[in-house]
């Protein structure tokens, strides 16, 4: 039986590279498949490397951001969600 997708519960590389295996394949995006659930499931590691240069892109906050939150924790979780992946490879 497969495990059902815990978006709360999955690291941050995983959720985008979902998200953008989704975009590429479904219908209500850019791709062409009415139904990509499981299609996503089974290539959404082919979509890491993309999620990657996501996240490694979001390490600089925007200025709006910095001014609503503190940099240096932001610059700290994504570093860690970056190390997330690095240490799972």
């Amino acid at each position: 039986m497969a495990t059902e997708y815990d978006a709360a519960k999955t690291a941050p590389v995983e959720r985008i590279a979902r998200v953008l295996a989704g975009h590429a394949l479904s219908r209500n995006a850019e791709g062409d498949m009415g139904s990509a659930g499981a299609a996503v499931d089974d290539l959404w590691p082919d979509y890491a490397p993309a999620a990657l240069a996501v996240l490694r892109t979001l390490r600089e906050p925007s200025g709006r951001m910095i001014a609503v939150g503190d940099a240096d924790i932001w610059d700290r979780m994504i570093t860690a969600a970056i190390e997330d992946e690095s240490l799972s490879d």
